[in-house]
């Protein structure tokens, strides 16, 4: 009987490879591969894929497993949301052949099963089996994270140190063992020929003070800094050595370059600069959503789980939303029609729309007067709200009191309180008829501009939301439409429509807030929230549940141990208030404090913006050693390349070690290189950013044996052996044989990656109601029994079952019912909303002594002296606003994965329709950009869809390392792959901020976050 199928392999294999000829009969053959070309392998269902990872007879539902494949529960780190997966693994070949989602993880399933379910039966949810289940529990990867395994294999991968030879950043290396390594490092010496260096043990002085007369900046071992990516699961290990162990206070991560002005301006709202809690909306439940400066599905984390959700909300739900952004993507979809619209605005001017939108609502009551109204826990429990705002309390308004911007309190009245004043003991104080009283269990007026009487006299206050009401109408909604185009009756639309929903709208945001007037932007977005009371509320928004963390459990305490130690002083990157330095107290001394020799950001956490700057004017002190640990910063920051150049001055930075997988373009620049683990060789805990409701853990662990060279202890070389050797080298606390205490008080060992993450995975399991025992079965078929010998080992009879269920399952997840109780979120924010806040509101620029709004507020991009960027670089001259964009298949360390430069090889730039043809450019030419901080050239592609005045850049491209670029080691030549070095980088086109007398890269003036949106420029056709 003659099929189609056969047909098909007769006339179009056939006839295909006759029409494209002899020099495509190849790619065609490849193609055509499979039963229906005439080549069936064995054993196979669809081509060459390999045979199934296990089988469910349908019948009586046994699921039979490939006794040739392993299906483990591990974690993904194609991107920062590091979603929970699982993973086929080829266990004679210690190879990932694929990847998908675990239906455990929310990260990955909508809904997922529950935590009780055994892993054999979790293999069932993802089939078909039962009736009407269909695809309910199907879990899935995204593109990127099924690529980036390919990083694994990688030929470039650095599997052996490496020492540099000859100048550092010539791209020359050889390679030395282990131990040669950790002498080195720990030792120092003349390790180069260019003069002694000094080694780690001889930094960790924690006598010496590090800038002689300035005791504020603690010792000298904070010459020792430490730049790492992104908490991966692996910082608590970090920071144990750096901080408790070496005694070093100078970490941080790659945020402030990243999203970090999003989760400052939130941090502002949510009172908590430094851990900057965020809240993401219910996507789900919400009916209307804004999204402004991200896309979902498109990017901000987590970007798979949030386009999960709408999609399934857009479809199945009641939910409408509205992107804001320069730059159209795949956010908006078609077929939603006009459940889902395009809002372009001019890069940069978010906060401007906000504004305009709180100015409508005051001026058309649509605020949430009864939630504003509480002034306390007690009133908002009173009324039945979830949270409760500062917006009633009374802010000194008096520009002649010292207490200026400041709240008033109690003891500002002569009130009595019961602990120190302007502690959490002195009340804030509210108005009444009868005057200032403080803060009770009732509401309070909202707004008020009057005197208080104080013990001191009478003194000018406001409400906080009066101070909000009067930054709102600072500007009429025609200028705020001008400021940021759009339209002010798209203005009013917005706002209508974000307050017809009571609680059940939202406004989200993340990385298009990395602009020059990013953090007041971010805060004002925020506080539409606010206004209408939707946080903690379903259909509103809400913080992550939270997790089960691995460091402090009943099991083991992995945050403290004895001889730990207290580091001491002001950190390099000066997010610190300048007002506590000796630089202030001898200016202000000599009758002038202020300008301080740079900025200051006490409202910020790390920063590594600033750090660059600090190394190359050894301001506010110098340092001697610096580690780069899986991180990229010459990369990732708009316009440090102006400062790369001293970097690589031995006499600038004495010595710089790099713990990285790959040599990227902060590695090619450093002394050492220690090779490390990749995706799923390594260990690791996590929880999610946000957007999750119940408390989660995710688990990694190495489903494969990692690749890296052995040490001679026969460990795999490492970021954790390097930590544990070189800590046991300075003979530091904390490491080695008696290191971690246990419950009763016991020390255990820690001298190998194990000691730490088994004991973490007890503390994972056992805290709260402790997790099953996992049973052999479980072990079996999900790979956890590769790592039984080292869980029994190392744990006691009693934990480590239960440590084994934490990796046969890829981690801990509580139950999706506890996500709301009634209306309600499970695990609810339980602070104040600020509406004022009062750190902001005191603090002052250390470059000009003034003050800014501590409420949300539009502001024009300013450099560090206050000035306008406009100033310095009118319109007239740079016409054209530059702006990033992220792909969600492509990120600036995915490139290295073939598959994913198959389907995007290149980012050319992108140029709206009208822009392009007022400089006669179609797609194909060849354009320039050129900027106040660089220049380049691309290929143009025109398209619709693009703000005016505005041209688009894919992030992800434009490397000059990693694999872009010749090495060498041991004499031998690794070629440049050019595919690597495909496109251009945003970033070479930052600016320099020209009003700073210590050269650094253009910052938001509170958060100290790099500015990539935005960014002034000129455009020209090149050919």
């Amino acid at each position: 009987m003659t099929t189609r199928r056969n047909i098909l392999k007769g006339a179009a294999a056939a006839g295909a490879l006759g029409t494209f000829g002899a020099g495509y009969a190849g790619t065609v053959k490849k193609l055509a591969k499979g039963k229906w070309s005439g080549e069936a392998p064995d054993k196979r269902l669809t081509g060459f894929a390999p045979d199934p990872e296990f089988r469910i007879d349908p019948e009586t539902g046994d699921v039979v497993l490939n006794p040739d494949q392993a299906m483990s529960y591990t974690m993904c780190i194609g991107c920062t949301t590091m979603c929970g997966v699982r993973v086929r693994v080829d266990k004679a070949n210690n190879k990932v052949l694929r990847v998908a989602g675990n239906p455990y993880s929310p990260m990955s399933t909508d809904p997922f099963i529950a935590y009780e379910t055994p892993v054999r039966d979790s293999f069932k949810a993802l089939s078909q089996l039962g009736p009407d289940q269909g695809l309910a529990n199907r879990s899935t990867a995204c593109g990127r994270g099924n690529a980036v395994l390919q990083q694994v294999d990688n030929p470039r991968r650095v599997l052996k140190p490496l020492k540099r030879v000859g100048p550092r950043g010539s791209g020359k290396w050889e390679t030395i063992s282990f131990e040669q390594l950790v002498k080195e490092v720990v030792e120092g010496g003349d390790l180069f020929g260019e003069g002694k260096v000094a080694g780690l043990s001889e930094i960790r002085d924690l006598e010496t003070p590090i800038v002689k007369g300035a005791p504020e900046f603690g010792p000298r071992a904070n010459g020792l800094v430490l730049m790492n990516c992104v908490d991966d699961g692996r910082d608590n290990l970090v920071l144990r050595w750096l901080k408790q162990s070496f005694g070093s206070t100078n970490f941080t991560r790659h945020g402030s370059y990243c999203g970090g002005a999003y989760r400052s301006g939130s941090g502002a709202l949510f009172g908590d600069f430094k851990k900057m809690p965020h809240a993401k909306p219910d996507f789900l439940n919400a009916e209307f959503i804004i999204f402004a400066g991200t896309a979902p599905g498109n990017a901000g984390n987590p970007f798979k789980r949030i386009g999960t959700l709408i999609a399934k909300a857009r479809s199945d739900g009641n939910l409408k939303y509205v992107v804001v952004d320069p730059v159209l993507n795949n956010s908006q979809n078609g077929p939603s029609g006009d459940r889902s619209r395009w809002v372009p605005i001019r890069p940069g001017t978010d906060g401007a729309m906000a504004m305009a939108m709180i100015r409508w609502m005051f001026e058309n009551d649509r605020i949430n007067s009864d939630y504003l109204a509480q002034p306390s826990k007690a009133a908002a429990e009173a009324a039945g709200e979830a949270n409760w705002t500062n917006a009633t309390h009374l802010v000194i308004v008096d520009p002649d009191h010292p207490r200026l911007g400041h709240f008033l309190r109690g003891s500002d009245l002569g009130l009595e309180i019961a602990g120190d004043r302007y502690s959490d003991a002195d009340p804030h104080m509210v108005a009444s008829q009868s005057g200032a009283v403080p803060a009770g269990p009732s509401a309070a007026p909202l707004f008020f501009d009057g005197v208080a009487e104080t013990s001191g006299g009478p003194v000018a206050v406001k409400t906080s939301l009066t101070l909000l009401r009067e930054e709102a109408m600072a500007k009429t909604l025609e200028e705020y439409s001008a400021d940021c185009g759009i339209p002010a009756d798209t203005l009013v639309s917005l706002a209508r429509e974000f307050t017809s929903h009571g609680r059940k709208a939202a406004v989200n945001s993340h990385g298009g807030m990395m602009n020059g007037s990013g953090f007041y932007n971010a805060y004002a977005l925020m506080m539409l929230n606010t206004l209408i009371g939707n946080l903690n509320w379903k259909g509103g928004t809400m913080i992550a549940g939270g997790w089960f963390p691995d460091n402090n459990g009943p099991a083991y305490d992995l945050a403290k141990f004895p001889g730990a130690v207290k580091p001491k002083g002001l950190p390099i990157g000066r997010n610190v208030p300048y007002e506590k330095t000796s630089e202030f107290k001898a200016k202000k001394a000599a009758g002038k404090p202020y300008p301080a020799d740079a900025p200051w950001y006490p409202n910020a956490p790390g920063l590594a913006t600033e750090w660059i700057s600090s190394m190359v004017n050894g301001y506010p002190y110098p340092v001697e050693a610096l580690i780069f640990r899986n991180t990229n910063p010459v990369y990732g920051i708009p316009g440090i390349s102006h400062l790369v150049e001293k970097m690589k001055d031995p006499k600038v930075i004495p010595l710089i070690i790099s713990v990285d997988p790959f040599i990227n373009e902060s590695t090619a620049i450093s002394d050492y290189v220690i090779p490390d683990s990749v995706m799923y060789e390594t260990w690791g805990f996590t929880k999610p950013w946000g957007g999750v409701a119940t408390k989660t853990t995710t688990a990694r662990w190495p489903v494969i044996d990692p690749k890296m060279e052995k040490n001679a202890e026969g460990e795999r070389i490492g970021l954790e052996t390097f930590l544990i050797a070189t800590a046991k080298r300075m003979g530091l606390p904390g490491f080695g044989d008696k290191a971690i205490p246990d419950a009763d008080g016991n020390l255990h060992p820690l001298n190998r990656a194990e000691d730490w993450y088994l004991r973490g995975a007890a503390n994972v399991a056992t805290i709260g109601k402790p997790v099953p025992e996992a049973s052999d079965d479980d072990l079996e078929v999900s790979g956890v029994s590769r790592i039984r010998a080292d869980l029994e080992a190392t744990l006691k009879p009693g934990e480590w079952r239960r440590a084994a269920t934490i990796f046969a399952k890829g981690g801990r997840y509580e139950n999706i019912e506890h996500s709301y109780k009634g209306d309600k979120a499970t695990h609810a924010f339980g602070k104040p909303m600020l509406v004022y806040n009062e750190g902001l509101g005191t603090f002052r620029r250390a470059t000009t002594g003034t003050c800014l709004p501590g409420t949300p507020a539009w502001r024009e991009a300013e450099f560090a002296d206050g000035s306008k960027v406009a100033e310095h670089y009118p319109k007239a001259d740079w016409p054209v606003h530059v702006v990033s964009y992220k792909s969600p298949l492509q990120n600036s360390y995915s490139v290295g994965a073939k598959a994913l430069l198959r389907i995007v090889a290149s980012n050319p730039v992108q140029i709206g329709g009208e822009l392009a043809r007022a400089h006669g450019i179609k797609t194909g030419d060849r354009v320039r950009l050129t900027t106040p901080g660089g220049a380049l050239e691309s290929v143009a592609v025109v398209r619709e869809g693009i703000a005016p005045d505005t041209v688009a850049i894919e992030h992800g491209f434009g490397h000059r390392a990693f694999g872009a670029e010749d090495i060498v080691i041991d004499d031998e030549t690794w070629p440049a792959d050019p595919r690597l070095a495909a496109g251009v980088l945003l970033n070479d086109l930052g600016i320099i901020d020209p009003t700073r007398a210590k050269p650094g890269v253009w910052v938001d003036p509170v958060s100290g976050t790099a500015v990539r949106q935005g960014l002034p420029a000129r455009l020209e056709r090149v050919a």
